[in-house]
């Protein structure tokens, strides 16, 4: 087991990135909407996390839910984006482009990777529906991406060990490899054991029933999705703890 291993806890709310940093973990990921997998935080959100957080904040840059394949519009609003976090004091920027052949946005990428600099870049797992995983970590370590999430182009990062590992030995020192995807106590270990990876990316929400007294459960708020509005979701910083005591024993 590593001596130091980097935890980073993927959260969407600025309640959910305190309990987690109570939870001891290193760094969050602060997103909007994870039933979508994850879209961009409010300004408000991103401002008041830094106020509330001495440890590593990196927002999602995504503006929408769905595929990574997006419209000029789509791109100028990720543009946009970068420079609100920045602005905001974020520690890093977390975003993935593809072409319609599954191949990573090269160009897009560039522009975003210059557009948020001196902070670092993360390519979460629109890389694990890319076409060709060895393919895309070149192109990533070539644009200067600092680090690439990644559950092994599989369901979990469990399932994707083998993967995760030939990536972590073909990456070197050149880029991080971040293994998120599924990860819990019962699997921290294991999983940094036999990939290698120093950095793990952990979710650990727990749902507790809405405060609201009066509730008129005939108008959903969702769409084809229903989610339950009297039901909340947080991170659980005992969960966080359980995850960080593992890879840290």
């Amino acid at each position: 087991m590593r001596d130091r291993v980097l935890v980073e806890a993927c959260v969407e709310s600025v309640e959910s990135a305190v309990a987690a940093a109570e939870g001891g973990v290193d760094r969050v990921e602060l997103c909007d909407a994870l039933v979508e997998g994850g879209t961009t935080p409010s300004a408000g959100s991103i401002r008041l996390a830094r106020e509330r957080l001495d440890i590593g904040l990196c927002v999602m840059i995504r503006p929408r839910g769905g595929d990574f394949l997006y419209t000029d519009l789509e791109f100028e609003i990720m543009r946009r984006d970068v420079a609100v976090a920045r602005d905001l004091g974020a520690d890093g920027v977390v975003f993935g482009l593809l072409r319609p052949d599954g191949a990573i946005d090269r160009e897009r990428s560039a522009r975003l990777v210059e557009d948020a600099g001196p902070l670092p870049v993360t390519f979460h797992r629109a890389f694990d529906v890319s076409r060709d995983p060895m393919e895309s970590l070149a192109t990533l370590i070539d644009l200067g991406v600092r680090r690439v999430l990644t559950s092994g182009q599989k369901a979990t990062a469990l399932e994707g060990l083998e993967l995760i590992g030939k990536l972590v030995r073909t990456a070197g020192s050149r880029i991080t490899i971040l293994a998120g995807g599924g990860i819990t106590p019962a699997n921290a270990a294991q999983i940094v054991a036999e990939t290698g990876v120093s950095e793990i990316h952990v979710y650990a929400p727990r749902r507790f029933p809405s405060p609201m007294e009066f509730r008129n459960e005939m108008v959903p708020m969702g769409m084809t999705y229903r989610p339950d509005e009297y039901v909340r979701t947080v991170t659980d910083a005992a969960a966080i703890r359980a995850v960080v005591e593992r890879v840290r024993r």
